[in-house]
């Protein structure tokens, strides 16, 4: 641990930069989004710099408009790139289908040195290899057919023009590595897995030469991705040493899963930030969500704000147990934050301004009086309503719309609670007349409850049942 420590103190004092690398084939979503804030929150404690770098090699999957909402989500959470494909940076460009260059001249060299080689296998003989070794209850991998070809038979068959992709030649016998999170780790790929295409036969790279080529060449100190990509690492590990560069420091994130165990999927329309912000949460709520049910804080506990976040994280925290997301929760979440937001002088102005926007939108087509939409008048219903709500839009739904509309009850409805319905009316309206600043809760009760014995037979539930209706079309408390 206290060497861990030391490695990451080293590189901060020498500039820590650490990137998140989503691939544009979705849009952003809870996992995703813990990954981002992990990397932040590490950057922003040791002053160091977070980059987004767009991961768009797999051509056939990406989705129009995903780079640009992910990039537009991170803004909205409130976790920013310091340099992006929209923000530029110094070791741009961001997005790797515009460094396809860099890549091929990364393999060249390899190429040159012996550590790859073309490979010539045509698709129908993969698929060949793939369903004997199925056949065979084995797990399917390249025999690694081509590492044998002389340099005579690849000049003759690149002489044919068929088509090739890069392969990179593994090697037994890793080292080792110390993982921030999972500790001593190492994997002989060479043993379970036939040597891995490093660049396809359109030029574009595989993940595995991608992410090492640009980590090395944005000076990217350490990477913190998700745990699926634990085993991986021995091999990127022998492709550093391959280019003869120092690898970062590598820090693998326990999965994030639902609160039964299963697997978040990106089918579920419910893990989609979009989904989120669209319904009203809080992005503190979500940043709050995901790092209470996992790890890499000093303590548990709710409400905490993102500056919060960012002091209390240590990367030496983080266990290896998977972190179980229970969504029942997020309402809770949104209400905590939501009333720190209210408090708060600057942020309920922005929430005023919310307010009304949906008053608008909802009771624009009925009598709605200008008095209501009063910067102080919004002011006041929520700060009455301070703790009681978990989104804005609660403060529209239907048990909120006397606030906004003057209710229409008929006299016929009030006199079947009571008979003195008008009696009752000039007493309230009397009891208005005394100054708002003695208003308290406890104040207006005790004048209800002396309003009420100057009725002849009205009982005090009664008349708080007819109140209710006369004020908000309802009789439910």
């Amino acid at each position: 641990m206290a060497g861990m420590l030391r490695e990451v103190c080293g590189a901060a004092a020498s500039g820590l930069r650490v990137r998140f690398g989503p691939s544009p084939t979705g849009f952003l979503h809870l996992g995703g989004l813990r990954t981002a804030l992990y990397n932040y929150v590490f950057a922003k404690q040791q002053r160091g710099t977070f980059v987004l770098r767009v991961e768009d090699t797999d051509q056939g999957r990406v989705v129009a408009g995903a780079a640009e909402s992910i990039e537009d989500m991170l803004h909205w959470a409130g976790i920013p790139p310091d340099e992006s494909p929209r923000r530029g940076g110094p070791f741009g460009p961001y997005q790797q289908s515009l460094r396809l260059d860099l890549y091929r001249a990364a393999s060249e060299a390899l190429l040159d040195r012996g550590a790859a080689y073309r490979c010539f296998c045509t698709p129908q003989r993969l698929e060949l290899l793939r369903k004997e070794a199925l056949r065979n209850q084995q797990t399917p991998r390249y025999d690694n057919r081509c590492r044998h070809l002389t340099p005579k038979e690849v000049a003759e068959k690149l002489a044919q023009g068929l088509d090739w992709v890069v392969r990179f030649r593994l090697e037994r016998g890793v080292e080792p590595f110390q993982d921030l999170v999972y500790g001593w780790n190492k994997h002989e790929v060479a043993e379970v897995e036939g040597d891995p295409v490093i660049l396809k036969a359109d030029g574009f790279p595989t993940y595995h030469l991608a992410n090492v080529v640009d980590d090395h060449h944005m000076g990217i100190s350490h990477v913190l991705r998700g745990t699926e990509w634990l085993t991986s690492t021995s091999k990127h590990l022998l492709l550093y040493k391959a280019f003869g560069w120092d690898p970062p420091q590598f820090g693998h994130l326990p999965l994030l899963l639902n609160k039964d165990g299963s697997k978040l999927s990106k089918r579920q329309g419910d893990i989609f930030l979009e989904r989120f912000a669209q319904e009203g949460y809080l992005p503190e709520a979500l940043l709050d969500m995901i790092t209470n049910c996992g790890s890499g804080f000093a303590e548990k506990q709710m409400g905490r704000t993102l500056e919060e976040l960012i002091s209390q994280f240590e990367i030496g925290r983080i266990t290896t147990h998977s972190a179980l997301l229970d969504l029942e929760k997020l309402p809770e979440f949104n209400r905590m934050h939501l009333t720190r937001h209210i408090e708060n002088e600057g942020l309920r102005q922005k929430l005023i301004q919310e307010l009304q926007l949906l008053v608008e939108d909802v009771y624009g087509d009925q009598e709605v009086d200008k008095e209501v939409l009063e910067k102080e008048y919004v002011e006041q219903v929520l700060l009455l309503r301070k703790g009681h709500i978990s989104h804005l839009k609660d403060l529209v739904s239907d048990n909120y719309s006397y606030l906004w509309v003057r209710p229409s009850v008929s006299r016929e409805q009030l006199q079947m609670i009571s008979a003195e319905v008008d009696e009752i009316g000039k007493l309230v309206l009397g009891l208005m007349t005394k100054p708002a600043a003695v208003w308290t809760i406890e104040e207006l009760n005790k004048d209800l409850r002396s309003l009420q014995k100057q009725t002849r037979e009205t009982k005090y539930s009664s008349m708080m049942k007819l109140l209710r209706l006369a004020l908000t079309w309802t009789e439910r408390c």
